[in-house]
């Protein structure tokens, strides 16, 4: 598998109230529980955290730092680009510990033949994450948008030449929609 995966981790969780990417969560926690999802479909996974944070990472698994603290999810997106080893790029959050592999797959191959992007659409929206990019055109226009001060993660989909897989195709694979599905709050994960 010639896939790289991004893991955004820089988040503060301040509506969270403590670090929720650390929550216990089944075997493991929310945030290794979106490494192993995207471990299905990539061979290569970095993890993108802010410059004071610490995690246990599974082995096979790289840290990329933020360059700049606090700077928003294209700064991220930005540092894990510049990581990654290959030219198909799956970028996802690590607060989204519900992803659904099969659905990753099907945005990795709306990337075939000739998109620089592919993004899902659900109740008539295009979804900025979980999304897959062609490396290079991505990380050139990651650079200008952060150089030009963007920090909108959604910028990024506008500017690329962006396929979206329709919800017809994708939700049979995830009839919950739980791919979409992220911790904001305590209240987002399962009571114990």
């Amino acid at each position: 598998m010639d896939v790289s995966a991004v893991v955004l981790a820089g988040g503060r969780s301040s509506r969270f109230g403590r670090d929720k990417l650390a929550e216990p969560l089944d075997d493991g926690t929310v945030l290794t529980r979106a490494i192993r999802a995207v471990e299905a479909v990539a061979s290569d996974v970095v993890v993108v955290a802010g410059p004071d944070s610490t995690f246990e990472l599974p082995s096979g698994t790289r840290l990329a730092r933020d360059a700049e603290p606090g700077g928003g999810p294209l700064v991220g997106v930005l540092a894990g680009l510049e990581a990654a080893a290959y030219e198909r790029v799956l970028i996802v959050g690590g607060d989204m510990p519900w992803l659904v592999p099969g659905v990753l797959a099907a945005l990795l191959a709306a990337l075939e033949p000739d998109h620089e992007a592919a993004a899902l659409k659900s109740d008539g929206r295009v979804q900025q994450l979980p999304l897959a990019v062609r490396r290079g055109p991505a990380l050139s226009a990651a650079r200008v948008l952060t150089a030009a001060g963007g920090r909108r993660l959604g910028a990024l989909v506008e500017v690329l030449d962006t396929g979206v897989v329709p919800e017809l195709a994708w939700r049979p694979l995830d009839p919950d929609a739980a791919t979409l599905r992220d911790v904001d709050v305590p209240e987002d994960l399962p009571r114990a």
